[in-house]
């Protein structure tokens, strides 16, 4: 007889209704800089900026969270953007040679913070217009778009195309005149005989109005012609027989002078003259870095200066033979030359100045320059040319990120001292210049506290960023190298300051930027932290198994660091590690900066990545663990409390290390085979067909009345003998019932890779409850923390422990240290029983304590079919009653999706895509906050932000004054574009993103599967852009296809079984 043993419960109305205070999904705002940019624009009467993508996403840029996304149907590169001036409308040109306009909208008036916000404006698409090809001509190359100009009038669009003929579109309606197209056989018949030579003038290269006189427009061809055109007659006005390939042009503000830059790395000068109808020659011609060949100058600009000498910008023009790989914009004004060395290509850039007619001057105030890997802006007006910090746009992946942190409500003494601590470290950058994109107005309201993102990196840096509101600011950097000997011992490198000319050289290279993709020592890799931010404690640790507790101090100081080895593998025989060595640290006193500063370095062995680190700050402990082992340490008494191996005799590949190149193929090769042929055999024992009765029948029928439970998928254990089955996994500290349910205390929790969870009962001097009395008062050995095990718990199927966390009486977590001592949190319930929720990558578990017996489970693999990647326990607060709050467990999965489950009961609440599952470098990177939101990486530069919370939104919310009425343009087809969703990146064309309109993600069932995409998360992430990518992730993603196959094949109903527990 069939037995129902999961059936489902009707829904209850009540409780739908709180899930739905509660929880709501929303992809909200994107952080860092903009990956694989490629185009740039600025609007000088809003003060805004746009930067466009290779995947075909606009982001416009204002004030400090003032921010704008739009992105096109197709995930095609944007080539180029241009502003219409004053009217929060914009044309971007894309690689497939479309034209899309684009308008700044204001949508419905929204309560935020129970204030009413008028005037949010978000960004819209109104049309698109693709230019035809000319009659006669099968090839379109020669209506290929090479580059548009916006008139100032903004009624119309010159578009100049690779044939070499200049188009003409009127806006905004984008239709074409083509009584006005310019083709090149009326140029030519202008030209002299011996110029022409029956050559073609080649693509037409750039266009340039008159700055005095609107309706004449320059017409740059690549041969090096250049055509002065009134558009008003309809005839050539003055020729310029250029002999060098154009690559740019530039008008002089009176309008007598425009200068061409060429492709052998030189610019010429030619002066405009009425009645002198060709000019066979510039005024001036030069090649800045020649004599020898040079490359090509891209781009120029030319701006007059109240204070004598024009400024001359241009990118390119470097020694092809010494500099030729170099990245560099040179800025020059009478003797001051400064040639900027970046270490990303050159996209675009443009300088901010005076635009009013009235003026005499130019005079620009800053130079800002899109490179391909970050955003640097130049201050102009200040001697010496410094370089201004960015609010936002900073590059996140200055040196690949490898992990990160989110630590919500910090203290604001702490936030001061970092703030303090961060411009003691910019004191040398002598500018007062405020940021001169700083168009619109910012509606969303203060945050209600401050937040932190700590992000490590490849470097052995630690930098920490506002993450309070849209704008990700960077406020401090740490850097731990100074602990060790390295490659770079010397403190006076000049290359460590971006704004130290060195005038003996030449060209005077001047390095800017923070973008540094090379590491001096991979070793120095941060891949886990932990920061208390009540006792302003930091620990991380690193690649090459150091471990390094810092504190903070506001002043300078020169000290040595304490050093202590913990040995893992305690003399264990048979194990030889054939990874990386050790780094070797500075014995001597170091200088170290304001700010978070070393006091004890613990140097594991062997020196394996540390996978999992946990500090607790009231008992002065930490814990850390690698592939081999974990240990205690206590930092205050610089004495090592536990060390304790978890390598299996067969765990010989966690002796290789992840920067060992050498890999046992005869053992994978074996456990490949093993797994097929397995998979084989139990498939085999299940394909077996029974004739169809009326039982069955019954059975059948009787299903579908009811509503049952899917049925389970078998899961196979996993063999004790895998490789890394040592690896720890996760590590936590509590305060709980361990050895009896009369007396609690410090106690230390471990879960490796082999589903084994270790539990140790710690007795610190001065905690606890009368358990050092009983043994007779103050010892000798009370002096010293002592870990004695208490429980060792085996899950069944072996499945890698992914979290474990310790519930009190009410089945809340345990507050942080010095939370509850300091009335900063309610304190937990200590005169119930106390249970552990153990999270494996297969089910999630809840035993109770002391005696470890189960309560409750969900096993997540066998109903969903998925495995569990992060967990988290996150307050969710009503977003309709100020007082009412649940804790509740999150779970992001392999196929990146999340499901939520109340605590204690484990019961699913409600699933949501988040990311995609061929997102591996997402999933891993993912990171959450304690009220509800999260971020994960989309690229190696972006993080992408959500929310889980129908009431902790960050999102941005903008107006902009415009130049005209904030209402939808009609399209030429008459129709007006449907108001789109913001806030969630889907590849619908039109989308954008100034505020989030949609209403809450509508729940869904925990058995739903419908993966949602994300057009900016990119298929080419390198593998080790995070520090959270193991070779399960890996797996995972490559046997997927054969997973679902067998999963759909190992379908039967499956008794539960509990799993093992061995109490010692």
């Amino acid at each position: 007889m069939m037995k129902f043993r999961f059936r489902r419960q009707g829904t209850d109305p009540q409780r739908e209704r709180i899930k739905q205070e509660l929880f709501a999904f929303n992809k909200t705002v994107g952080h860092g800089f903009p990956h694989q940019p490629s185009a740039l624009a600025f609007d000088p009467k809003l003060q805004l900026m746009a930067i466009g993508t290779k995947s075909g996403a606009i982001k416009i840029y204002g004030a400090p969270g003032v921010e704008f996304t739009g992105i096109h149907g197709d995930a095609t590169a944007v080539t180029q953007i241009h502003f219409l001036p004053g009217q929060g409308r914009l044309l971007s040109l894309l690689d497939d040679n479309t034209i899309h306009l684009w308008e700044l909208v204001a949508g419905p008036s929204r309560e935020v913070g129970g204030a009413k916000k008028e005037g949010v404006v978000t960004l819209k698409h109104v049309d698109s217009y693709s230019l035809p090809g000319r009659p006669g001509i099968e090839s379109c190359s020669a209506t290929r778009v090479t580059v548009l100009l916006l008139l100032k009038s903004c009624d119309l669009l010159c578009i100049g195309t690779e044939g070499g003929g200049v188009y003409f579109l009127e806006l905004p309606r984008l239709s074409l005149k083509e009584n006005q197209t310019l083709l090149q056989e009326p140029i030519t018949q202008r030209l002299p005989d011996d110029y022409r030579c029956g050559k073609s003038l080649g693509p037409v290269e750039s266009l340039q109005e008159h700055p005095q006189q609107p309706g004449k427009i320059l017409i740059g061809y690549s041969r090096g012609l250049v055509v002065l055109w009134d558009l008003g007659a309809g005839r050539v006005e003055q020729l310029f027989l250029g002999k060098q390939q154009l690559e740019s042009l530039v008008w002089e503000r009176s309008g007598n002078l425009f200068v061409s830059s060429h492709n052998d790395g030189g610019y010429s000068v030619w002066a405009v003259t009425s009645g002198n109808a060709c000019s066979p020659q510039p005024v001036s011609s030069t090649i800045p870095y020649g004599p020898f060949p040079c490359k090509a100058i891209n781009k120029i600009l030319w701006r007059t200066s109240q204070s004598g000498s024009p400024v001359l910008l241009y990118s390119g023009g470097m020694p092809r033979a010494s500099y030729g790989d170099r990245h560099c914009l040179t800025v020059q004004q009478d003797k001051e030359h400064v040639t900027l060395d970046f270490t990303s290509r050159v996209i675009d850039f443009f300088t901010v100045h005076s635009i009013k007619p009235e003026k005499e001057f130019d005079d620009p105030s800053a130079l800002v320059v899109l490179l391909e890997e970050e955003l640097v802006v130049i201050d102009l007006q200040t001697p010496g040319w410094p370089s201004l910090p960015t609010p936002y746009l900073a590059p996140l992946h200055s040196s690949a990120i490898t992990c990160s942190c989110h630590i919500a409500n910090v203290p604001p003494k702490l936030w001061e001292r970092l703030i303090n601590a961060g411009k003691a470290q910019r004191g040398r950058q002598q500018t007062h210049m405020s940021w001169p994109i700083c168009g619109g107005k910012n509606l969303a309201p203060p945050p209600k506290q401050q937040e932190l993102l700590l992000t490590g990196h490849e470097d052995g840096t630690v930098r920490f960023w506002d993450a309070s509101g849209v704008a990700l600011t960077p406020l401090y950097k740490l850097g731990t190298a100074n602990v060790f000997h390295t490659d770079c011992d010397d403190p006076h490198d000049p290359g460590d300051d971006p704004d130290l000319q060195q005038e003996e050289e030449w060209p005077p290279f001047r390095k800017v930027g923070c973008f540094d993709p090379y590491s001096d020592d991979p070793r120095l890799g941060i891949q886990k932290m932990s920061l208390c931010k009540y006792s302003n404690k930091l620990m991380v640790a690193g690649t090459a198994g150091q471990v390094i507790v810092l504190g903070f101090n506001d002043e300078r100081s020169d000290h040595s660091v304490d050093v202590s080895v913990v040995d893992l593998l305690q003399d264990r025989e048979g194990f030889t590690w054939k990874g990386h060595s050790r780094l070797e640290p500075r014995l001597k006193p170091a200088p170290f900066p304001p700010g978070f500063q070393p006091l004890v370095l613990v140097q594991c062995l062997p020196p394996a990545s540390v996978t999992a680190v946990a500090l607790h700050t009231e008992w002065n402990l930490i814990a850390f663990g690698t592939s081999h082992g974990f240990g205690l340490f206590d930092y205050h008494r610089r004495n090592s409390v536990l060390a304790r191996c978890t390598l299996h005799p067969n765990d010989s590949l966690a002796m290789e290390g992840p920067l060992s190149r050498v890999k046992s193929l005869k053992k994978s090769l074996r456990q490949s085979f093993r797994r097929i042929r397995k998979s084989r055999v139990s498939g085999k024992k299940r394909v077996i067909t029974t004739p169809t009765s009326k039982v069955q029948e019954a059975n059948a029928a009787l299903a579908e009345q009811e509503e049952v439970a899917p049925v389970q998928r078998r899961i196979e254990p996993r063999s004790a003998d895998d490789s890394l089955s040592g690896v720890v996994r996760c590590l936590c500290f509590a305060d709980t019932f361990l050895r009896d349910g009369t007396h609690h205390g410090p106690t230390l929790w471990a879960g490796t890779n082999s589903g084994s969870v270790y539990a140790y009962a710690l007795e610190v001097p001065g905690v606890g409850s009368g358990r050092a009395c009983e043994r007779g008062g103050a010892s000798e050995s009370s002096s010293c923390v002592e870990a004695v095990l208490g429980k060792e718990i085996q899950l069944m199927h072996r499945a890698p422990v992914v979290s474990i966390c310790v519930l009190d009486g009410r089945g809340k977590p345990l507050p942080d240290p010095y939370e509850a001592s300091q009335d900063l949190a309610i304190a937990p319930d200590m005169t119930n029983a106390h249970s552990v929720l153990i999270a494996s990558e297969e089910q999630l578990k809840v035993f109770s304590l002391p005696k470890v017996s189960a309560k409750t489970k969900f096993k997540l693999t066998a109903h969903e079919g998925c495995r569990v990647r992060k967990v988290a326990l996150v307050l969710f607060s009503s977003a309709a009653q100020e007082d009412y709050n649940e804790h509740t467990l999150v779970c992001l999965t392999n196929l990146g999706d999340m499901h939520l489950f109340n605590i204690p009961a484990l019961r699913p609440q409600v699933r949501y895509d988040c990311i995609r599952k061929e997102d591996i470098s997402g999933i891993a990177s993912c990171v959450f906050s304690k009220n509800g939101q999260g971020f994960y990486l989309i690229s190696p530069s972006e993080y992408e932000r959500f929310s889980l919370s129908a009431k902790v939104l960050t999102e941005p919310l903008c107006s902009v004054q415009l130049d005209r009425p904030l209402e939808l343009t009609i399209s030429r087809d008459g129709t007006t574009m449907q108001p789109q969703a913001n806030g969630t990146h889907k590849t619908q064309m039109g989308q954008a993103e100034g505020q989030t309109l949609e209403p809450p993600s509508s729940l869904s069932s925990p058995i739903l599967d419908t993966p949602l995409d994300s057009p900016l998360s990119c298929a080419d992430l390198t593998l080790d852009s995070t520090g959270e990518l193991t070779v399960e992730d890996v797996r995972d993603f490559l046997t997927t296809v054969d997973e679902v196959e067998n999963n759909l094949k190992n379908m039967k109903e499956e008794e539960g079984r509990s799993p093992g527990i061995l109490i010692n």
